[in-house]
């Protein structure tokens, strides 16, 4: 348990939070262009770039596939600098001290998200590049989450979950959009979505992406023939006709595992805005209504998200992997994975309050430490 430590508004620090995360955003959608460019070796060296400090490298120089490359560099390095002065500053102004430790957690992950990208191309190992491509999402996520914690709406946002009591969770039969069914479902789906991410990379990484060249069918048949012979004539294909690589049967089998695992997203998505839309009998205004509100809002929008990135992995298929589309399928799946994880912050969080409130006044002691985000308003309400 952290102690329970007040939030001050700063909004300067929120601005510059939620600065840092757009631009962590942005250098994902760079990643992404540079490998659906190929660009990933352009530049072959590391950290200089053709023996010149990557800071004074020509801009005469900056062509072809160098451009993405260099420039991704260039944005890394700027968001490295973002993250380091988040860092000092939530130490020095943030009253929260896991906040201050979250900061820490945040600026080491830069510096190991800037190495795994230098050691990708020192040591040409395209495995590094999957695991450089899941740790910027999950760095994005956490500075989404940085940024979440030092809004305004999180601060407005505990003063809401203190209304209702924990009984109020379940009601009739009725789960209510904070209670346990509804939770897990989110978490399962978010921890799923990260799981089609790792796909994804792998699949980009390996240049698998059109592994099958048609959708919704995969060569004509809802599930492709992977036998030596098939795979042979793919090939032959690919090579004679479009002049594409040549694949493998695990590249196709890794391509619909993608494909599946989408429809089960949708489905799971789905069943999240099902289930925030049902009804709960609490009076308008209270705060579990504002919490139905606020959920109903964040399922309908990731349901919107879900669809137009199956939509986009469609496009990219149809479009012969055109590298805007490709790459806006990439921040589509980016968005996605933080839209759900800064739902399970908000929802369990409310469960945190749940049992700080629950606590007896026998436990004073214990009513002294909160879990992460609690407020000192909430010892008034015991």
């Amino acid at each position: 348990m952290l102690k329970n430590e007040p939030i001050q508004d700063n909004p300067w620090l929120r601005r510059f939070a939620a600065l840092t995360a757009v631009v962590t955003f942005l250098l994902l959608g760079l990643g992404g262009l540079v490998t659906s460019h190929n660009a990933g070796m352009s530049v072959p060296d590391w950290p200089n770039s053709y023996g010149y400090n990557m800071f004074f490298f020509p801009i005469k120089d900056w062509v072809g596939g160098i451009f993405y490359e260099h420039t991704h560099r260039l944005l890394a390095s700027g968001v490295g600098l973002l993250t380091t002065i988040l860092a000092v500053w939530l130490w020095v102004k943030e009253p929260r001290r896991w906040m201050r430790w979250l900061g820490v957690t945040a600026l080491l992950g830069v510096v190991a998200q800037g190495v795994l990208g230098g050691l990708r191309v020192v040591l040409l190992n395209a495995h590094l590049g999957i695991i450089h491509a899941i740790v910027g999402q999950l760095f994005f996520v956490l500075m989404a989450a940085i940024a979440l914690f030092t809004s305004r709406f999180w601060q407005n946002l505990q003063t809401v979950q203190a209304v209702g009591s924990p009984s109020a969770l379940d009601t009739g039969g009725t789960v209510h959009p904070a209670g346990t069914n509804l939770r897990r479902l989110v978490l399962f789906t978010t921890l799923l979505i990260f799981g089609q991410l790792i796909i994804g990379a792998t699949m980009r990484q390996a240049h698998a992406g059109l592994a099958i060249p048609d959708f919704p069918l995969a060569y004509g048949k809802l599930w492709p023939d992977t036998s030596a012979a098939a795979v042979a004539g793919y090939n032959e294909h690919r090579i004679s006709a479009i002049a594409e690589n040549p694949i493998t049967a695990f590249q196709i089998i890794l391509q619909m595992a993608h494909r599946i695992t989408a429809v089960l997203i949708l489905l799971a998505v789905a069943g999240c805005a099902w289930m925030a839309h049902r009804p709960h009998p609490r009076k308008s205004g209270s705060g579990p209504e504002l919490e139905c509100r606020l959920y109903r809002r964040l399922s309908l929008f990731w349901l919107a998200l879900i669809l137009a990135q199956i939509a986009l992995g469609a496009w990219t298929t149809w479009s012969n992997k055109a590298a805007d589309v490709a790459t806006l399928h990439v921040l589509g799946g980016a968005l996605s994975l933080a839209t759900g994880a800064m739902w399970c912050l908000i929802a369990f969080r409310r469960t945190a309050m749940a049992a700080v409130r629950d606590l007896g006044p026998e436990e004073p002691r214990a009513a002294d430490a909160a879990p992460i985000g609690a407020h000192p308003a909430l010892a008034a309400n015991k």
